[in-house]
């Protein structure tokens, strides 16, 4: 039993040792075949290069780009400055061109606002039967006819008081020099004396310059009678076919605006015409009480004065006081003192009255700018246009101002506020769909809005129907 023990253990060390064998034998063939790639790994991969004797130490990083290191309030400023600047140059450039063609935008602002004036009239006459070729042009002669009257009665009156204001105005500059000599100032008779010379002097000397005045006189007036002929011409037009011209105008205003400013028209004529009518009516309260002061003062030629204060009423702020200063000094170098100061009285007196009550009674709800608005803007009109441009400046902020108004509610209304839901529509249908939204597939919500009208699809159909 022993041996055959012994036997068997035999058998199991040597079929071990065996097995060993053959899994060296294995491992070696396995190694043997993999050297070749090995090697040619080794020899592909390069051979670290020896550092350069003079080789330098690596530099700093590289700098940012310039646009992330400026500031972001710095580079929104810089947008805007650059835009403001292409602004100012286009304003520049429109400005310029006015310039060129100042007698024809004057007289187009003019015939302008006398349209505003007589267009309710037009209108009147057409509820009456009248028809728009017949209405227009009675209203056009009956106004041309109206001012034609006017000047005739104010050029009649003051060759009539020629004579009497000159010879008033004589004394008027003699009993001034009395008053200077034996006056508080107590001015020497030889100073009075030399001041009339210098003037003379003057006057000889610089002989031609007041020639190519006088020359220059002439070409203004020309300029005004062509300036008159347009405006008469525009008024006609616009008066006869201004409905026409603005529905023409329209088609250059782009079409995603062309809503808007179709509504904002209406508004801002509303506020044209309401703005002449009343700054006329103003005018002519103006000119009538103050007329009737001077008259009753025994200043001569009121009627003329008076006109002047109507026609001066329409320069805000700065046509009061030049008009209420010439009643004063025409009733200071002809009645004296103390019937200057009772001109400007009056003057004053009306002018409270004007600004405390008529203003703002009559103008007040057509034409709501600020003072401030309204002394800026006849200070740039007067240094662009002069008085025309003085004149102009008023409406024309009055006009921005509603136009402005307007737009900005119409945005509202229409824009950020699209209104109610249509009649009937679901929930659904009218509320914005967004891509985290969505329901997800074969939930109830989807199920749901493909029955109310395929989701987004009808969302957008249902804020376009509102």
């Amino acid at each position: 039993m022993s041996k055959m023990t012994d036997w068997l253990g035999g058998v199991g060390e040597r079929a071990s040792r065996m097995a060993e064998r053959r899994r060296a034998a294995a491992a070696a063939a396995a190694e043997k075949a993999a050297r070749p790639a090995v090697e040619d790994a080794r020899r592909d991969v390069p051979e670290p290069a020896e550092p350069a004797a003079d080789a330098r130490p690596p530099g700093p990083p590289p700098r940012p780009a310039p646009s992330s290191v400026v500031p972001w309030g710095m580079r929104v400023a810089a947008e805007v400055g650059w835009r403001l600047l292409v602004l100012a140059g286009l304003i520049y450039v429109l400005m310029q061109i006015i310039s060129v063609v100042s007698l024809v935008v004057i007289a187009f602002a003019v015939g302008l606002l006398v349209t505003a004036l007589l267009q309710p009239t037009v209108a009147r006459l057409r509820r009456w039967g009248f028809s728009q070729g017949l209405a227009t042009s009675t209203t056009f002669i009956g106004g041309f006819v109206a001012i034609g009257l006017i000047g005739w009665f104010v050029v009649w009156q003051i060759m009539e008081n020629i004579d009497d204001l000159t010879n008033r105005i004589q004394q008027g500059i003699e009993d001034a020099q009395e008053w200077l000599i034996d006056g508080p100032f107590h001015v020497q008779e030889k100073q009075i004396n030399n001041i009339g010379n210098e003037i003379s002097d003057w006057l000889g000397e610089n002989s031609s310059e007041v020639t190519s005045a006088g020359l220059e006189g002439v070409s203004y007036v020309l300029e005004f009678f062509s300036g008159a002929a347009i405006a008469a011409f525009v008024t006609i037009f616009l008066l006869y076919d201004g409905e026409r011209i603005w529905r023409w105008c329209l088609n250059f205003v782009p079409t995603d605006a062309r809503d808007a400013v179709a509504g904002a028209g209406p508004k801002v004529w509303a506020t044209l015409t309401g703005y002449v009518r009343g700054t006329v009516l103003v005018a002519l309260i103006d000119a009538v009480f103050i007329g009737i002061g001077i008259f009753i003062l025994d200043v001569p030629m009121a009627v003329p004065l008076a006109v002047l204060i109507f026609l001066f009423a329409f320069v805000p702020l700065v046509g009061a006081l030049v008009s209420g200063a010439l009643a004063v000094v025409v009733a200071f170098v002809t009645n004296g003192m103390v019937t200057a100061l009772l001109v400007l009285g009056v003057v004053l007196l009306v002018q409270q009255i004007e600004g405390h009550i008529l203003q703002p009674f009559i103008l007040g709800r057509m034409v709501r700018v600020h003072p401030l608005a309204v002394v800026l803007a006849v200070a740039i009109g007067t240094l662009v246009a002069g008085i025309p441009g003085a004149v102009v400046a008023v409406p024309l902020i009055a006009v921005l101002n509603t136009a402005v108004g307007y737009l900005k509610a119409y945005h509202r209304e229409h824009v950020e506020d699209p209104g109610p839901p249509p009649h009937g529509a679901t929930a659904l249908e009218v509320s914005p769909a967004t891509p985290t939204d969505t329901p997800a597939p074969g939930t109830d919500a989807e199920v749901a809005g493909t029955g109310a009208g395929g989701g987004p699809e009808a969302a957008n159909g249902g804020e376009a129907k509102g």
